[in-house]
């Protein structure tokens, strides 16, 4: 099924390495900061549709999370949130950009692996600057060829990556953790991918089950690559 790959691309975030649980923790944490103005019910609903408005201005990673807490802190207390609890959110915010780099098991075996036989590219979104500092925290830079930070994972986009990289759809695989992003718009291109299921998904990266399960495989883990391909 995968003889003929050239390319294996790796999506970043929850797939290489630990993010999700991060954006849940800080969750938590600014449901407590707001626990005198709103329930927890309440403050997590309206973050997740800041959130979702702020997409289009912001894009996706800690930034933007930031400017989606600090406004719906503002919108929540009617105002009334003090300068001492905003520099607390922008605090959370830095404290997300310098945490470590937790590699999921085998990554580095599995690239390691990988490497002399395919070529391997990065693709993932969110801030550019932030997905390049953890690259290079990582310590994973060198087994990768290319290195694509996209806006949004759409089929477009995906379409446009294969071309840039000269090769025939049916050359390109893609290894993820979410199928909203990393799976279905892929296959929808003519290309192959692995979906490697995270324990935590961001709400916004969950689909329903009305997808065509026969167009994609599931592996538990990365090391399981190694005996697919």
């Amino acid at each position: 099924m995968y003889s003929n790959i050239k390319v294996i691309a790796f999506d970043a975030d929850d797939t290489l390495w630990v993010n999700e649980p991060y954006f849940r923790e800080v969750e938590q944490q600014f449901a407590i900061l707001l626990s005198s103005f709103e329930t927890e019910n309440k403050i997590n609903q309206e973050l997740l549709k800041k959130e979702i408005e702020n997409l289009p201005i912001y894009g996706y990673g800690v930034k933007s999370f930031v400017l989606s807490m600090i406004e719906t802190a503002v919108e929540l207390s009617n105002h009334k949130i003090g300068s001492k609890e905003i520099q607390k959110i922008t605090e959370f915010g830095r404290q997300m950009l310098n945490k470590p780099i937790e590699l999921l098991e085998g990554v580095e075996e599995v690239l390691r692996t990988l490497s002399p036989n395919y070529k391997l590219i990065l693709a993932t979104k969110g801030d550019l600057l932030d997905q390049e500092r953890k690259l290079e925290k990582s310590g994973l830079y060198q087994y990768f060829d290319h290195i694509e930070v996209l806006s949004e994972k759409t089929a477009k986009n995906y379409d446009r990556l294969i071309n840039f990289l000269d090769i025939h759809p049916s050359e390109f695989l893609m290894i993820g953790n979410s199928l909203k992003s990393d799976v279905l718009p892929v296959v929808s291109v003519g290309a192959q991918s692995i979906h490697i299921p995270f324990h935590t998904t961001w709400v916004l990266e969950e689909v329903d089950d009305a997808h065509d399960k026969e167009s994609y495989k599931t592996a538990n883990s990365l090391l399981a690559l190694l005996k697919i391909l």
